[in-house]
């Protein structure tokens, strides 16, 4: 269990460093999006391969970034009975969650998207539009970010079954007895 608790934080670790630089993503989008807004009202001036950079910036956020989110906590969930259960139960569902919805997921984008990432890496297609991008780039988030999405889970499935057979403490069972105690 230790060598799987190890692996689990390196698989954190990778998806903390990619969210973290995902993040500055959002600035470079605002910038250039506020540039090319700039240049086409100041000077009418536009391209698009401009408006398509952004596109693609965009497309990486949230692709490269749900491993990310997962890490934190953050994707939704439905609290209506879930929040209501005990913890070891909440424990047994994201268990069962992971190993029968996220992981198969995160596997079937990679699996149907890649023939079609080689093939536009090998064509060398570009987008339609005049002075469009190249489209492998843009394909290639998709197998990436749900392979760091799948990674994250396997993270989380890890730390699940750690939590349930005493091997971690329950981090998130503090945290919600420091919810419930009075102000």
């Amino acid at each position: 269990m230790d060598a799987l608790l190890a692996l689990s934080r390196a698989i954190d670790r990778v998806n903390l460093f990619v969210g973290r630089a995902v993040s500055w993503l959002v600035l470079v989008v605002v910038l250039i999006s506020a540039g090319n807004a700039i240049s086409r009202k100041l000077f009418d001036v536009s391209s698009n391969a401009w408006l398509e950079i952004q596109w693609y910036l965009f497309s990486a956020i949230f692709l490269l970034a749900a491993g990310y989110t997962l890490l934190q906590g953050e994707h939704v969930k439905v609290d209506v009975i879930f929040g209501r259960l005990r913890r070891r139960a909440q424990l047994w569902i994201e268990l069962f969650g992971t190993l029968f919805f996220l992981l198969p997921f995160s596997i079937i984008p990679i699996l149907l998207t890649w023939p079609i990432v080689a093939s536009k890496f090998a064509s060398g297609e570009t987008s339609g539009n005049a002075g469009g991008l190249i489209l492998w780039p843009v394909w290639m988030l998709i197998p990436i970010g749900f392979f760091l999405l799948g990674l994250q889970g396997i993270s989380e499935l890890i730390k699940r079954i750690a939590i349930l057979t005493g091997k971690l403490p329950d981090t998130a069972e503090e945290v919600s007895e420091a919810e419930a105690a009075p102000l």
